[in-house]
């Protein structure tokens, strides 16, 4: 057989004719001029009943072993031409190794992928969560898109994919589905995700992710300086709803909780201590993790306030997600705040201005946030840090023309 530069041929090795007078079927592979491998067809063949590469005659075991031949043939070619689909220069051991791969059983890109889903799933309530999930579902369906739209596949060896296969991913992701920066940053994280797995697994030994790196958006600050919260606390807002959500917002920006924490918090979850301080104690929705936090005094009035307003024992009456972040979006053009104003801004207003901006120590927060991971929280202390430095230069023109000595 040859078709796109590929030939696939077999022939018998006499050399190896066992007592029985049969021959091991022998295949070669030439991918141009210069490019050839040998492999064992792991067939045995009487010279008697051989002719042209195939056996002759019309008995059963002649028309098995033609029969077998075909199939490492069209095997051959499709590997050949998945391979060409994504990189330039295939060779004959290329194919090679992919065809004796695929007689124990190779694992595929997209094969893997599935099966990584399916033991996600059964984790999910555990210690994972639906949302994660989700995300790793939409990648799937974005990276089986790529395949057929790019390359006319439904799946690809794991061996097949390199540098050039995740460049051309990431353009497909910018310019044909016109993706944001970040959007394209999450596609290509998930995957990198599943390639890990898969070299930790020793299924592929090379990272094709390496010297990769996925183009950052624009960073935008999402945590409220003084001055907005301050904005926010005082700003008169005629509408009993919208100071509802203002104090749930506010509930979340002095304690750092979460949506999905927060509609599971009830009365239980609050604990007086000894020193007569109340704090929250209880464990992360997305990763289990327990987390305990001393509440100040704005979230105990806001507790008060709400007391026993709740259904089913709820600590506070929440809205859902979507209408918490309608609602502050109104908030914020009532308070002059132009920037993107969300739910989960309360969280990292906490983190920052709340906690490390006034000196409480990197571990402390990290516990209070219930990070399993303190690199975690060290993002959040990057910007506390980018913050003093911007506060400082303010400070130094504030004060240069008020303060003068000669040095």
């Amino acid at each position: 057989m040859k078709q796109s530069g590929l030939k696939v041929s077999f022939y018998l090795k006499k050399s190896e004719m066992s007592d029985d007078g049969l021959c091991p079927v022998m295949g070669r592979i030439n991918v141009g001029r210069y490019s050839e491998a040998a492999f064992s067809a792991k067939l045995s063949a009487s010279p008697k009943a051989w002719m042209l590469g195939r056996a002759t005659g019309k008995s059963a075991a002649s028309r098995e072993i033609n029969r077998q031949l075909d199939e490492i043939r069209a095997s051959a070619l499709s590997v050949y031409q998945e391979l060409s689909a994504v990189r330039m220069g295939v060779t004959a051991d290329d194919v090679k190794c992919q065809i004796q791969g695929m007689a124990f059983g190779q694992e595929t890109l997209m094969g893997y992928f599935s099966t990584f889903i399916e033991n996600f799933a059964k984790r999910v309530g555990v210690n994972r969560v639906h949302g994660t999930l989700k995300s790793y579902n939409y990648t799937y369906k974005c990276l089986a898109t790529f395949l057929e739209t790019e390359y006319k596949l439904s799946d690809i060896p794991f061996t097949a994919i390199d540098r050039s296969f995740i460049d051309k991913y990431d353009i497909y992701l910018r310019t044909q589905r016109r993706l944001a920066t970040s959007t394209v940053g999450f596609h290509t994280t998930r995957l990198k995700m599943i390639v890990s797995e898969a070299i930790t697994d020793g299924i592929i030994t090379a990272d094709p992710f390496a010297g990769y790196e996925a183009e950052k958006p624009q960073r935008e600050q999402k945590f409220l300086t003084s001055e907005e919260l301050h904005r926010i606390m005082t700003t008169p807002l005629h509408d009993s709803r919208l100071y509802h959500v203002r104090d749930l917002f506010l509930f979340s920006c002095y304690t750092g909780i979460p949506y999905g924490d927060m509609c599971l918090l009830t009365e239980d979850n609050l604990e007086t201590v000894e020193d007569g301080t109340v704090w929250i104690r209880s464990s992360r929705k997305k990763t289990k993790v327990e987390y305990e936090i001393p509440l100040l005094e704005l979230p105990l009035r806001i507790i008060e306030k709400y007391r026993g307003m709740a259904p089913e024992g709820k600590l506070l009456p929440m809205y859902s997600n979507s209408t918490l972040n309608a609602y502050l979006k109104r908030i914020a053009k009532i308070c002059g705040i132009e920037r993107r104003l969300v739910y989960h801004c309360g969280r990292h207003t906490y983190a920052t201005e709340i906690t490390l901006a006034h000196g409480v120590p990197l571990e402390t927060v990290s516990r209070m946030l219930g990070h399993n991971r303190i690199t975690t929280t060290q993002i959040y202390a990057k910007v506390t840090d980018d913050k003093i430095g911007t506060d400082t230069q303010n400070l130094d023109s504030r004060i240069a023309s008020r303060f003068t000595v000669a040095i």
